[in-house]
């Protein structure tokens, strides 16, 4: 008989002794502020002089609630089929962006890198572009590459049209290969940003490559869905669902939903799902392009609306009853068709599971964090429920955004107490949380700091949720996508409940 093998958890193991005299010893080498200084700067933190502070800065951004410009443009990259995003700076972004996506959706990430260094920084990155894409083909042999730059190739000013053809000329990849790119500096924008760049860039280069420019009433009765910067990959099947109930024919537009959540079957692919590269051009007839992320794809929109000439339909993330109701209607207008009696029974048992949860979360106020199409569409659900919406910091949203959101919380009685903080960031939401208290925050797993030093219970909903695992195999959009938020929350609210209770209250039946 085997021994049994003892593996404690991260917590247990590291309060032995032998850790904590090691903490000892650290501690003494550091010479740390005594505990008094501790204590009372930490309270400091938390006064109103300080709040008046932190929100004055200028020229410093604290905990950003947004990832950079290349890992949207690898996440686009990889929604068609065998593409391989290719990364033009250094190897320690690359790095960054693979370890970033891999931690979310607890998959390996396919990218690669030019290994830009010190001399690629002077003489520029020509020669490690092209010694690059040779490598690509040789090795990962892709059917398409989709470069995108980092801070290093933008700053010194690479030119990539100029680059990727002098590799074509070189016979290091043929004129067969599409090698659509982008302009994605990390100090500017975010990452829907470089999504939406690499995302019209895939679109228009295959378009225009193209020789099949299709428009026969087969084509016409096809409809086009983006769902952008999309980290849930149970939103790709939620929102096929809801087509296949219509009975459409459909392309999704960068679909990578199957790089995100590929089997175990024993041998590991490079390469999952993605839209077919041949159905791109005929896309462009189809009768018209449904986006559910209006902030996230802007140029993509305007670049399908002006070339494509397509009817288009962009809302926020549809999240909730009346976000789902238009979403629906607006397919149904598009193509003519009725709306599926299975989702409007669909609807119907999502209303009455909203009407079981209402008690308990009627008047629960909450703050809110995320980017502009997935805060509007939990403002929107938060208001249908009678929730509060108080504090919504995006870091990342435009002056559009700030007006459709105030425009939102003004036409109902629960957002009377919203501030939107458009451009602000995590250290901002600490002071918020802190000065006026909230009974939820809800956001990804980076505001866990401010929650916890505010003792508010937090809501993993968004990008990147690090700390938790299978949260993106979940929808969040249509009725089933909000059943799964109404789960997620009100049983949040009910496990508080539970740990708070005194005996007397603890119930057996919430």
């Amino acid at each position: 008989m085997r021994d049994k093998l003892d593996i404690v958890d991260f917590n247990t193991l590291f309060k032995s002794e032998t850790y904590e005299q090691q903490r000892e010893r650290k501690r003494e080498f550091e010479a740390p502020c005594s505990p008094s200084q501790v204590t009372e700067t930490l309270e400091y933190s938390q006064s109103q002089e300080y709040k008046d502070k932190n929100f004055s800065r200028s020229s410093l951004v604290v905990n950003p609630a947004k990832a950079c410009q290349p890992l949207g443009a690898v996440m686009a990259a990889l929604g068609f089929e065998k593409t391989l995003p290719f990364l033009h700076g250094s190897q320690g972004c690359a790095a960054y962006f693979r370890s970033h996506l891999s931690r979310h959706f607890k998959e390996p990430v396919p990218a690669v890198s030019s290994s830009m260094t010190e001399d690629g920084a002077v003489f520029g990155g020509l020669r490690n572009l092209v010694d690059g894409l040779e490598n690509c083909m040789a090795l990962y042999k892709p059917e398409m590459i989709a470069v995108s730059t980092t801070c290093m190739a933008e700053v010194i000013g690479d030119d990539l049209q100029a680059f990727i053809e002098t590799a074509r000329q070189e016979g290091v990849i043929s004129r067969d290969i599409p090698v659509p790119y982008a302009n994605t500096p990390s100090f500017s924008g975010s990452h829907i940003t470089g999504y939406d760049a690499m995302l019209k860039s895939i679109l228009s280069f295959l378009y225009n490559e193209s020789k099949v420019k299709l428009s026969t009433e087969e084509d016409l009765t096809k409809l086009n869905v983006i769902l952008g910067f999309e980290p849930y990959t149970g939103n790709f099947a939620e929102i096929k669902k809801i087509l296949s109930a219509f009975g459409l024919e459909y392309t999704v537009l960068g679909d990578h939903s199957g790089n995100f959540d590929s089997p175990a079957a024993g041998e590991y692919s490079y390469y999952y799902g993605g839209t077919k590269l041949t159905d791109v051009p005929k896309a462009a007839s189809a009768t018209g392009t449904i986006s559910l992320q209006k902030y996230a794809v802007k140029k993509t929109i305007e670049y399908i609306q002006g070339e494509w000439n397509q009817q288009i339909v962009s809302t926020y993330t549809p999240i909730g009853i009346g976000a789902t109701d238009r979403l629906l209607q607006s397919i149904a207008d598009l193509t003519g068709s009725e709306i599926p009696a299975e989702l409007q029974e669909e609807r119907g048992r999502v209303v009455d599971a909203l009407t079981d949860s209402h008690s308990y979360l009627h008047g629960k106020r909450v703050a809110l964090v995320g980017d502009p199409d997935l805060l509007l569409g939990l403002i929107g659900f938060c208001l249908e429920v009678g929730m509060e919406p108080v504090h919504i910091v995006c870091t990342n949203g435009d002056k559009e955004f700030l007006q459709e959101a105030e425009e939102l919380l003004a036409s109902s009685l629960y957002g009377e107490e919203a501030t939107v903080h458009n451009g602000h960031d995590l250290w901002h939401m600490r002071s918020l949380l802190i000065s006026n208290p909230v009974d939820l925050a809800i956001g990804s797993s980076h505001l866990k700091y401010a929650a916890k030093d505010a003792n508010v219970p937090l809501i993993r909903i968004g990008f990147p949720i690090f700390d938790r695992h299978h949260m993106h195999r979940y929808s969040i959009i249509g009725y089933q996508g909000t059943l799964n938020i109404l789960s997620l929350i009100v049983n949040t609210v009910l496990e508080q409940l539970d740990q708070n209770a005194p005996e007397y209250g603890f119930d057996l039946v919430r």
